[in-house]
């Protein structure tokens, strides 16, 4: 007997994008079919970082204390070139603060556990496992779908498919869509190993030209139940099938344990071969097939956005989705779920790139800039700045047509766009905690407005959140002082804990002006914005993020200089020769090019 014919949303991919999309959808009252061709969860490690961002959304969706109970988290990480310390990664974790950064779990815990969140919601979702997508086209008011199961093919009709089925998309093929972008040449060798009784901190550790893998970047986590995950590169003339023999891995990995004094006994879990990738997908909208995760767009491992990214895509659109799906908002408001997501690709893409300059060089001139860089940090701090690994951040939607910008810019407070700082509560819980769920809501600093204007707030009906008198209290005035509510004393919050719109007044018709663009019902005119990238992470020792070129001035010129080198070769004196005569010329004080020559000179091996 075939399952039944239709379903408003059918889900394609039971890993933890779709899973979460389904998640969403279930508790919108959607009933979402889900299919996997696998039979089951696979017990492999794969994608382990879980960003501060994703643990938020986690928690909104039902799963997080799962997580909190089995996650291992971190906010710290060193570098190495060789045996020297070159870089120290100190990202901010405070005791207010409810989530670590990260948290290093095993992709089959997270797909475990947001499948028991999905089965909690009982019969609001159904999960289709060995059911293959075969065949798919789409109709004017929905999609006809042809799926093989375990007793053949069968019709499915839907209103709307959300293609979270990974980076080989069977969705993606089915409707001839390709990935462009950038494949880079390098290889690494991902393992897994069980190691009994060794503590190793739970921090991000990177060497380059590891004294036990010469020439080779080593990468390592620490994972729950004594897993640690090693991510080493194989260097450029090895053979790939010889380098995944059992025998060769187990090679290198005893000599990167042996050289971290590691002495533990130790057994291969899981391993696998992994390329960077950079692709995306031009629109992850098309028709009524919405894109997600891997099937929309492959980014470098470096700075752990893969999964964290899709976790993203799917909190972006479950609620926009269920919406549209029931009428409350039009089909145009999709159309702002791939303008967003695609923008925190390029974003994505830009960041990993420059760590892939570091973890995979593109060419012998970035290799030969990677290992200059290298050299100089372990003396000068502004060096190391370019080692900075750039790990996933939260995105802000602030050039989004479903986000209406402030009238005159102000960089106090939180801005249009931003997710919400889920702040602590002076009576307990998090500031996420307060927010109804899958609804808009209206965050209002009572302080500086009357209870008349509040009440008029009050009639739109749109969830009122009032901060200070109560129920949510600002005793010392932490919340307001966050918020600038001096200037901005009404927020207007998106399902998925963005700020849709801030006022200087709690001016209704303004509430529900921002609404019908947050909505989808008529777009705003925010300006389209280049990809900004984040805050640089500054270097422990000395105390100085990039010197006197700032980080993105470091980086201009170390992308030039790399790709010249490039084109020049390796060998090219003269090119060399010109560069310097150029930059002394520029810096214009010979006894200052002097110093800086014999800074430059190579000194003996370390």
């Amino acid at each position: 007997m075939h399952p039944e014919p239709s379903a408003r949303v059918v889900v394609v991919g039971a890993g933890p994008v779709g899973l979460i999309a389904a998640i969403e959808l279930a508790r919108a009252g959607l009933r979402p079919v889900v299919l996997d061709a696998k039979p089951g969860i696979a017990w492999s490690s794969r994608a382990t970082c879980i960003s501060r961002r994703s643990l938020e959304i986690l928690d909104r969706i039902g799963a997080g204390p799962a997580f909190a109970a089995k996650a291992l988290p971190w906010s710290r990480g060193r570098t190495f070139h060789r045996d020297r310390l070159v870089f120290r990664l100190d990202m901010p974790f405070g005791p207010g603060d409810r989530h670590a950064p990260f948290v290093n779990l095993q992709q089959c815990y997270t797909e475990q556990f947001l499948l028991d969140t999905l089965s909690a919601l009982g019969e609001a979702a159904e999960l289709r496992w060995d059911h293959r997508l075969t065949g798919l086209r789409q109709q004017g008011d929905g999609v006809d779908l042809t799926v093989n199961g375990p007793e053949g093919d069968y019709p499915l009709c839907a209103e709307w498919v959300v293609a979270a089925d990974g980076g080989r998309s069977t969705v993606r093929d089915l409707m001839g869509l390709k990935l462009e972008g950038t494949a880079y040449e390098s290889r690494y060798l991902i393992a897994d190993i069980a190691v009994e009784g060794a503590n190793w901190p739970v921090e991000r550790h990177v060497w380059f030209d590891s004294p036990a893998n010469p020439g080779s970047t080593v990468i390592l986590h620490v994972q729950p139940d004594n897993v640690w995950r090693i991510d080493y590169q194989l260097r450029d003339e090895e053979d790939t099938e010889e380098a995944q023999r059992e025998e060769n891995v187990r090679a290198r990995l005893q000599a990167q344990l042996d050289m971290m004094g590691v002495r533990a006994p130790w057994r291969i879990v899981w391993r696998s071969l992994y390329k960077a990738l950079a692709l995306s997908l031009d629109s992850y909208r098309h028709g009524r097939v919405l894109f997600a995760g891997d099937a929309a767009h492959l980014v470098p491992i470096f700075g752990v956005r893969g999964l964290n990214s899709g976790i993203d895509d799917a909190h972006n659109l479950g609620w926009k989705l269920a919406m549209v799906a029931r009428g409350q908002a039009p089909a145009s408001l999709l159309d702002s779920y791939s303008h967003e997501r695609r923008r925190a690709t390029r974003e994505n893409l830009e960041q990993a790139t420059k760590s892939t300059w570091f973890m995979s060089p593109p060419g012998p001139g970035f290799r030969l800039m990677r290992d200059a860089a290298l050299v100089l940090a372990a003396e000068h701090a502004w060096a190391s700045s370019l080692i900075n690994p750039r790990q996933s951040s939260a995105h802000v939607y602030d050039d989004s047509p479903a986000v209406l910008a402030d009238a005159t810019p102000s960089a106090e407070g939180v801005p249009p766009g931003a997710s919400l700082p889920n702040l602590p509560l002076p009576t307990g819980g998090f500031l996420h905690d307060a927010l109804p769920a899958q609804a808009f809501s209206l965050l209002v600093f009572t302080g500086g407005l009357d209870a008349e204007a509040i009440e008029r707030l009050a009639g739109i009906g749109v969830t009122l959140l009032r901060v200070g008198a109560g129920p949510i209290t600002d005793p010392d005035g932490a919340l307001a002082a966050r918020f600038a509510a001096h200037r901005f004393p009404v927020y207007l919050i998106r399902p998925d804990e963005h700020v849709a719109a801030r006022f200087t007044a709690a001016d209704p018709n303004l509430v529900r002006d921002a609404l019908e663009v947050a909505l989808g019902r008529r777009w705003s005119d925010a300006p389209a914005r280049e990809a900004r990238a984040p805050a640089p992470v500054t270097p422990q020792a000395g105390g100085v993020a990039a010197g006197a070129l700032g980080q993105d001035g470091l980086e201009a010129v170390f992308a030039a200089a790399s790709r010249a080198l490039n084109a020049a070769g390796t060998a090219d004196a003269a090119f060399l020769a010109r560069l310097t005569l150029l930059l002394a010329e520029a810096v214009g004080d010979p006894a200052r090019v002097l110093t800086l020559i014999a800074a430059a000179r190579p000194g003996p091996p370390g």
